[in-house]
């Protein structure tokens, strides 16, 4: 049986249920890469690495789904409509709240920060790192992508002061025409040249049932059943591209630092890390088996071979399953996940099929270097140390709720 990686052979309430997870896996990919980074490069080394590839990538994918969502413009409300469907933001592990005053400023805080659970017992010199250092420039570079004017500053952020404070953080955003906008960062260029940042998807239908786009009033919280199946297809198509786009910046950053051999090292372990973790997630979240039906399943929704249009994968299922990537696609153009496997070094596969089930083992096929077997074994293997480290996160766990009707936020 041949499977077509798609995300239209899953219905609108199952899609609703991705919507979500696809988000946080995302947003769990630097769990995975920082890690590897502050092994090879030290907290600094790390920080810059973190700041690099956000800035670069954030604001290519914030304009692509403004504009497939129909929700461009140059207010602060357009910024929080962004921040809503960024992996930088994943709904409720980052749980940002929002307040709009009027075209020009707004507030946002997080009642709940996830990333903040992950670093905080690492110490005050991680959280300023990351709640500092990092996020300056990086919420800044998200902003600029709707407006060059726009400012993001703190109100108060962690350290936490005095301690277990909540919000854990809270930040004013401004469009000031009076604000000199910072330069443009090293290697936008090259990201924006992409062919993930260019690939063009399919249109949503604006015939289908519910909500084909974001153009109404900013939500207190995105329900994704209320929008179409195509606008979810379109959505989760646009939210794996993020990640594809992140990884190019990160490669960047990496290779700037590091020799080839060295990178495409940190780069394979980011992969395997999210990978196998993301596959977890997937299975769990749809009820999928752990045979090899079941597999093709999630390999035909895992961020690491969709969109189809950036990413050309074949699946096929019969004694083993069989994944065929065409070598020719914007992924391998670029140089992301797909690219990163081979017969060499299969670490990552191994580690995306055996979130599925611990008996998965991959092979490289005789036919092609970038064809993969994947077989069920007797043996169930230990899980990859770099999934392990990602499962450090409080996201591997998190469960999402269902937090009803959201309500509109209009200019106070």
């Amino acid at each position: 049986m041949v499977n077509t990686v798609s995300f239209d052979r899953l219905s609108r309430e199952e899609l609703a249920v991705l919507l979500p997870e696809l988000l946080l896996c995302g947003h769990l990919i630097d769990r995975s890469g920082m890690a590897h980074s502050l092994g090879a490069f030290g907290r600094e080394g790390m920080t810059q690495v973190a700041i690099e590839e956000w800035q670069v990538a954030s604001p290519v994918y914030t304009r692509r789904m403004q504009k497939a969502l129909r929700f461009e413009g140059d207010s602060v409300e357009t910024i929080f409509k962004g921040l809503q469907l960024d992996i930088g933001a994943p709904p409720q592990f980052m749980d940002f709240r929002y307040r709009i005053d009027d075209h020009d400023n707004g507030e946002f805080w997080l009642d709940h920060c996830g990333a903040l659970m992950d670093v905080e017992p690492m110490g005050h010199d991680f959280v300023v790192s990351m709640c500092h250092d990092i996020e300056d420039p990086t919420f800044d570079a998200t902003a600029l992508a709707t407006n060059k004017y726009a400012q993001v500053r703190p109100i108060h952020r962690p350290p936490r002061s005095p301690a277990g404070r909540k919000p854990h953080c809270a930040w004013t955003v401004k469009i000031d025409v009076d604000h000199v906008p910072p330069p443009i960062p090293h290697n936008a260029d090259r990201v924006s040249a992409s062919a993930a940042a260019n690939v063009v998807l399919r249109s949503i239908d604006p015939d289908d049932d519910g909500n084909p786009d974001y153009s109404g009033p900013l939500l207190s919280d995105i329900r994704f059943a209320d929008f179409s199946k195509s606008a979810l297809v379109r959505m989760a198509e646009e939210v794996c591209l993020q990640q594809h786009l992140l990884t190019i910046g990160f490669m960047l950053a990496v290779r700037a630092r590091a020799d080839e051999k060295q990178a495409m090292d940190i780069g394979r372990k980011q992969f395997a890390g999210i990978a196998g973790l993301t596959s977890e997630r997937i299975r769990k979240a749809l009820g999928v088996g752990d045979d090899l039906e079941g597999l093709a399943a999630v390999l035909g929704l895992h961020p690491a071979f969709n969109p189809g249009e950036y990413v050309a994968v074949s699946i096929t299922t019969s004694d083993v399953l069989e994944i065929r990537i065409d070598p020719h696609c914007g992924a391998f153009i670029d140089g992301t996940w797909p690219s990163m496997l081979s017969g060499e070094d299969l670490a990552p596969l191994n580690a995306l099929v055996r979130g599925v089930n611990p008996r998965f083992v991959a092979r490289a096929s005789e036919s092609s270097a970038s064809t993969f077997e994947i077989a069920l074994t007797d043996k169930a293997f230990r899980e990859a140390g770099e999934v392990a480290i990602t499962r450090f996160s409080t996201g591997a766990d998190f469960v999402f709720a269902d937090r009803g009707i959201p309500l509109p936020l209009i200019v106070i």
